[in-house]
């Protein structure tokens, strides 16, 4: 589990696989109201008091993004509807819940050349697609899950052999980056490497 401040009312968490299997939760298991579930947010609630100074002491909404290949991204903020609060309740939390799910998925590089490896081996297996962008001193490649025509476990598998994967959202990649390749990243990665 990873911990990010956005601003002073609002966090995100990186939730892996791994994290929901280590407590025994599915990624389906995460839309339901199952005790596990409700135990797994006070734990993350917790874990960013304690490290980021995130005290959620009253009313929050949380939003679960579910991301095919690297896990859940959880967005807690904090509300300030001062009339829901209930000074008599401190260990209350209310919370209301946003769900949504992604096909985005997104791996990030350190060098150039992992991306050429990456591309050699996926245009092997027949994937074309894909959009390049450099980013805070990064590569990105993202792909819509619903354009790739090989077995997805088997597509994030050869992924994870050159890069990690990433929380970065496409649209901030797209804003604050710089795009190399926005099509066809794969294909044209091959022809000029």
């Amino acid at each position: 589990m990873r911990l990010e401040r956005l601003n002073s009312d609002k966090i995100k968490i990186f939730l892996t696989f791994d994290d929901l299997k280590e407590r025994g939760i599915t990624k389906d298991e995460m839309w339901t109201n199952l005790p596990k579930v409700q135990n797994l947010f006070r734990d993350m609630i917790m874990e960013a008091d304690d490290e980021l100074g995130f005290q959620a002491d009253g009313p929050i909404e949380v939003e679960v993004f579910s991301l095919p290949a690297q896990g859940m991204v959880v967005i807690v903020s904090k509300r300030l509807d001062a009339d829901l609060i209930d000074e008599d309740e401190d260990d209350f939390i209310e919370m209301q819940v946003t769900l949504d799910e992604t096909n985005e998925i997104i791996y990030k590089f350190d060098d150039f050349e992992d991306i050429i490896a990456l591309s050699k081996q996926l245009g092997s297996q027949g994937v074309h697609e894909g959009t390049l962008v450099h980013f805070d001193h990064a590569y990105y490649l993202f792909f819509d899950e619903n354009q790739i025509d090989m077995e997805l476990d088997a597509f994030i598998a050869i992924l994870a052999e050159f890069g990690s994967s990433s929380t970065v959202t496409q649209y901030r990649l797209l804003e604050y980056g710089k795009v190399i390749v926005e099509t066809n990243a794969i294909e044209e990665i091959n022809r000029f490497f």
